[in-house]
């Protein structure tokens, strides 16, 4: 008898055929369709996108039978060959189903056009602490489990905004095959490809949540830093469950990352170092003849550079101050001051890459550093 998780249903979100296939997958305990609903109406103007199921949640067969990450993604492509056909395709999971991509981008390259792993990692969690919530849910179900995960599925105030969503996910996981579900995290248990990381060559946007407890938004950077090529992006004020959490902003990276356009992120990124004002300050003095060099900072410094995982925020506003002053761009060193503030740098971290400066770069221009800094700095104070 062929195992369930060979017999992954496909569910129709959005779009039409005909357009590039958008295959997405669902958290562990969500349903495709309640966790990707929102953020697939947006992208069904440009994609046709599926769903699948994990077994047992949702709409998906249950399973009896121990599988692995790898059988898991195998049923994935299996699934989009029986309903949609042998076509490559793009794909985007969240939690487990980001796993899975990554599985899929090193088993299957060939069958993706791009990846995007949002709330995930190459490792997640530890095999004891798998095998404890298996034995949690096979002594008394998945509603023993639904108190925590609402703590760590939502960020801050999420479930006050959209009570709904909110709801059908915890509803999702309170109607989850108990078995189905433990079969799941002892496959997470046994998952770990971060020696592998180095061997993907598919086009990889990697999506954390600032809030994320179960997959910290630092872990998926690390990881992401070891894929050649790919990009990271944090969103703020989300934390486990990003397509639900942030549709319109989760469909706009994704979209962006396809097309390979890096406008978007670059956008989402600039806001969240140099801040919402100063960035619509830059926007309104565009003119005809500053427009396509606001395009190209914003597509390449903020998209191509300051999204790429191999630095954190605040070593990079090291890099920036310290360059600044070497180039004497005082006016720039004024908002990448406050900016640096808003990386998490302290004012006495601030202070040390000055004077750093000033030694290898010359006192007089670290002179005029530490005046504007005074000012930056005193001003943040009060």
């Amino acid at each position: 008898m062929e195992p369930a998780v060979s017999q992954l249903s496909l569910v129709h979100l959005a779009g039409t055929e005909g357009s590039p296939v958008l295959v997405v997958g669902p958290s562990l305990g969500t349903s495709v369709t309640a966790l990707w609903s929102n953020a697939a109406a947006l992208l069904g103007e440009r994609f046709h996108v599926v769903g699948w199921e994990l077994p047992g949640h949702g709409h998906g067969a249950v399973a009896t039978e121990p599988f692995t990450m790898a059988e898991l993604a195998a049923g994935v492509v299996a699934a989009v060959d029986r309903t949609v056909g042998p076509v490559r395709f793009a794909y985007a999971g969240d939690s487990v189903a980001g796993a899975v991509g990554l599985q899929l981008a090193l088993d299957v390259p060939g069958r993706l056009t791009g990846t995007v792993v949002l709330c995930t990692g190459a490792k997640i969690g530890s095999p004891e602490s798998w095998a404890e919530r298996a034995a949690t849910v096979r002594a008394s179900g998945t509603p023993a489990v639904v108190e925590a995960s609402a703590k760590r599925w939502f960020g801050a105030g999420f479930l006050d905004r959209e009570p709904e969503v909110g709801a059908s996910l915890l509803a999702s996981l309170q109607h989850a095959d108990a078995e189905s579900y433990a079969l799941v995290t002892e496959a997470l248990g046994a998952f770990d490809v971060r020696d592998r990381l180095g061997e993907i060559d598919v086009p990889v946007l990697a999506i954390g949540g600032a809030e994320d407890v179960p997959t910290p938004a630092a872990t998926l950077r690390e990881h992401a830093a070891a894929i050649r090529g790919a990009r990271f992006v944090e969103l703020d004020g989300v934390a486990h469950l990003a397509p639900a959490e942030a549709p319109r902003t989760v469909a706009s990276l994704i979209e962006a990352h396809l097309a390979g356009d890096r406008a978007p992120a670059g956008m989402q990124v600039r806001r969240q170092v140099l801040g919402d004002a100063h960035v619509d300050r830059a926007i309104e003095r565009t003119t005809d003849v500053t427009r396509h060099f606001q395009d190209l900072i914003t597509s390449y410094a903020w998209g191509s550079i300051w999204t790429r995982p191999g630095l954190a925020r605040r070593d990079r506003s090291i890099a920036v101050l310290t360059a600044l002053v070497a180039g004497r761009h005082f006016e720039e060193l004024e908002f990448h001051l406050r900016a640096a503030l808003r990386n998490g740098l302290t004012k006495d971290e601030i202070v040390e890459v000055l004077l750093q400066s000033a030694i290898y770069v010359g006192v007089p221009a670290a002179n005029t550093a530490f005046a504007v800094a005074n000012k930056v700095l005193s001003a943040s104070d009060e």
